[in-house]
């Protein structure tokens, strides 16, 4: 069947929007550990920064997949990294651990406040329906992410239109009196180092792609369609910046907050907990089913076929990992000490390869995959 413009253009930024969301980005928590910091103006700003060099990382990312046929991470890093592409995956597993457990976390605390439900049902939730996505493969997987992005973005624009009705004058005060903080450069570059980890083990959705053209515009669009609910959230965060800093890292969620300031706003206590707990779901199934297809393809080069039950098993298993860790360390230890640890490594090890090396590939080698058509 052949591929529509969907797949081509607007799919992978939704794929690497609902690999990158997790329970921190849609809770609200890392937009406190990387941009509240730095004011009203400043965060916006941080954010900016991290929207365009999403952009142009996948630009790169999306082409050198294309041209070299490479949509597992293994593949991929072997061809960008030769033989130290160990390094990634180490890191990837690192933060993908990280990562799923700040999503149990926060599923837990979400479906707690919201429905007064025990903790241990959200965390139970998510690794069943992450296992029971996975098992259908890529094509149940992107119909998945791309069906729930369409929701996300018609909830974030809603849950802000109220808020605008509600706090616009405080949020139009806090931007107009706030002074850009410092730091908030370096906040956008970090805050895109981490989360471009999950480029390599996220290039399933690249197989729709025939063109360099689709491969650059579908990079330039996956920047903002990233980024864009992180700063719808952000702008309804700014109406209520003085209570969120009083708070500090301890305190609330800021989805718990902002829910907390709206009046005559029910169906968003129960509407916006059910598609945040959809977007856990996202995250998790992106960053597992990267390493279920980095195993089908090794499966592959040896002749044999993974197992269909094989990929439910791997999901369970970083699944209950990663809970247990999150258990152990909370959520705020998570976001505040783990990510910042490993965002510099990857930089070195992946982004840096890619913008030079990577990019020199793409345009000396004539050969590899649909190479000749470079549209």
């Amino acid at each position: 069947m052949k591929d529509n413009w969907f797949q081509r253009y607007v799919l992978p930024g939704f794929i690497f929007q609902s690999a990158v969301i997790g329970g921190a980005y849609g809770s609200g928590r890392e937009l406190v550990e990387f941009f509240l910091g730095h004011g009203p103006v400043g965060g916006l700003m941080g954010m900016a920064v991290t929207m365009v060099v999403f952009s142009v990382v996948l630009m790169a990312a999306y082409e050198f997949a294309r041209k070299f046929q490479l949509f597992d991470y293994r593949s991929f890093c072997r061809r960008l990294l030769g033989p130290a592409w160990p390094l990634y995956e180490i890191l990837y597993v690192l933060m993908m651990i990280l990562v799923i457990s700040v999503v149990g976390a926060a599923a837990g605390s979400i479906l707690q406040d919201a429905f007064g439900f025990p903790q241990l049902v959200g965390t139970a939730a998510i690794m069943v329906l992450t296992a029971l996505l996975v098992f259908y493969g890529t094509p149940a997987v992107e119909r998945f992410l791309a069906l729930w992005s369409f929701v996300l973005y018609g909830t974030y624009i809603s849950f802000l239109a109220l808020h605008l009705v509600q706090h616009g004058a405080d949020i139009a005060a806090n931007l107009a009196a706030a002074e850009p903080g410092e730091g908030w450069f370096r906040s956008g570059i970090a805050y895109s180092g981490y989360n471009m980890a999950t480029i390599p083990a996220i290039l399933f959705c690249i197989r729709h792609q025939h063109r360099r053209r689709e491969a650059v515009v579908a990079g330039l669009l996956a920047g903002p369609l990233a980024m864009i609910p992180a700063m719808l959230f952000f702008i309804a965060m700014i109406g209520q910046y003085d209570l969120l800093v009083a708070a500090g890292d301890d305190g609330p969620l800021p989805i718990s907050v902002l829910m907390g300031a709206l009046e005559g706003a029910g169906f968003f206590v129960y509407l916006f907990p059910i598609v945040l707990f959809g977007t856990f779901v996202e995250t998790g199934a992106a960053m597992i089913h990267g390493v279920n297809e980095r195993l089908d393809r090794t499966f592959a080069e040896k002749g044999l076929v993974m197992p269909n039950r094989m990929r439910p098993t791997v999901a369970l298993l970083i699944l209950f990992t990663a809970m247990i860790l999150a258990d152990a360390i909370g959520l705020t230890n998570l976001v505040a000490d783990g990510y910042g640890t490993i965002t510099w490594g990857f930089l070195l090890v992946f982004v840096l390869p890619l913008l030079t090396y990577g990019i020199w590939l793409i345009f000396s080698d004539k050969r590899g995959g649909r190479a000749v058509d470079s549209g």
